[in-house]
């Protein structure tokens, strides 16, 4: 305790409340463990048949032709993540270009595209069209259309009367929540909704958004009936390390098409300089089945205490956790600042500055975020952010060790307390 009211002025009676309730989760805990043994059993065997070396670090440069690590690293996602292909590059600049791509790729003219989780991540309204924009799907004349979630969960009814009654080409599911209030969706879930569309309309693309949502649960989107899904090598399995990018994963004949998207039509994966990249992303790889575990503990942790202390939490410590994203309603921007404030004077960098909400590329309202980050934006790192608007609600996500995730929130929580 005196090292860390000697480094971070952490409130006793907060210290003694984590050392509580830690002992308390300890059966959720275990089970996180061995989720995590699971997953990372997954990795070692994929990179012990696919027979990554030291060879698959070389990079490429040019065109990138004949880039064996790049070939090897798509060939482990696959594996990993139980799809026939995957398209896994730095390229992509965040999981929203990656999106992009897969969008942009599977979509033509006169088509229609149905989210059936309701409204998109904010970064994606431009790209859709729902806000106007010159580049947007859109202005290539392709339809879209939305059906909102019905208690937290997909509405069956309205989906099957859509299906029954209109031609899509592609459907959307994001199942982490965005800047919403709704639960994110397990992929018991998806599952489910998966057998209902291929049941009316099999041809129909099922696309799945699965950022924040990779080595959660024991299943992907593809082993439960999606054709395709789509992550940011900055969040879950990217384990901390993989600097930028993202991946598609999916069926081999959906994987090609986005590829010749991302570089050209008639070479699509075969090029793509990697430039010394493929260590990092083997390497995030490999961390991420434990970064991901530290990542849950942590929001369980969190859940438990501030519930304890009185505030709103999504999903609460007992319920399923299908992402590692944890909102918080402070119901007040005071509180939601300062908690801020905590989780980025916690943080490895730029602990000494103090984040202010501003406007954000892609946002409607100003935006404050904690992320004292070594990749700018990443998302498994400890790492909070939120709209400044009414009930005032932060989402929190990652930590890259239990440890650093706790010093962080012990922080965070202290700061609220001592602006009381």
């Amino acid at each position: 305790m005196n090292k860390y009211l000697e480094y971070y002025q952490i409130e006793e009676n907060i210290y003694n409340k984590v050392l509580e309730i830690e002992k308390s989760l300890q059966e959720e805990f275990q089970k996180i463990d061995k989720e995590e043994e699971l997953n990372s059993l997954k990795v070692l065997a994929a990179f012990k048949k696919v027979g990554i070396s030291e060879n698959s670090f070389i990079g490429t440069t040019g065109y990138g032709y004949n880039d064996l690590g790049r070939s090897q690293i798509e060939e482990v996602y696959s594996l990993v993540l139980g799809s026939e292909d995957a398209l896994v590059r730095r390229d992509f600049i965040s999981g929203s270009h990656a999106l992009t791509v897969c969008l942009f790729g599977l979509l033509r003219p006169n088509e229609t595209m149905l989210s059936i989780t309701g409204l998109p991540y904010d970064t994606l309204h431009e790209v859709i069209g729902i806000k106007e924009n010159k580049s947007s799907l859109k202005s290539f004349g392709i339809n879209y259309e939305q059906i909102d979630l019905k208690d937290n969960d997909f509405d069956y009814a309205k989906i099957k009367e859509y299906l029954e009654n209109n031609q899509v080409r592609l459907i959307e599911i994001q199942r982490s929540r965005g800047y919403s209030e709704r639960k994110s969706l397990t992929i018991s879930k998806v599952a489910k909704v998966c057998k209902l569309i291929k049941e009316i309309s099999p041809e129909t693309i099922i696309m799945v958004d699965n950022c924040y949502c990779e080595f959660v649960e024991d299943k992907t989107p593809v082993e439960v009936g999606a054709d395709i899904m789509v992550g940011s090598l900055i969040k879950n399995l990217g384990g901390g390390i993989t600097p930028n990018g993202g991946y598609i994963a999916g069926k081999k004949e959906l994987i090609n098409l986005c590829a010749e998207r991302l570089t050209v039509p008639g070479e699509g994966k075969e090029v793509g300089p990697t430039l010394g990249f493929n260590k990092d992303i083997l390497m995030g790889l490999y961390h991420a089945p434990y970064v991901v575990a530290s990542s849950l503990k942590i929001s369980l942790l969190t859940a438990k205490l501030l519930e304890e202390l009185g505030y709103f939490v999504n999903p609460s410590y007992k319920e399923e956790h299908a992402d590692i994203v944890l909102s918080i309603t402070f119901g007040n921007k005071e509180d939601l600042i300062k908690y801020a404030e905590g989780i980025q004077g916690a943080s490895a960098i730029d602990a000494n500055s103090i984040p202010i909400p501003s406007p954000m590329p892609g946002y409607d309202n100003d935006i404050i975020m904690a992320s004292g980050s070594f990749t700018q934006g990443s998302s498994i790192e400890i790492s909070c952010d939120g709209p400044l608007k009414e009930p005032y609600i932060l989402y929190q996500q990652g930590s890259l060790t239990y440890s650093y995730g706790k010093i962080a929130i012990m922080n965070a929580i202290s700061k609220i307390i001592k602006n009381k």
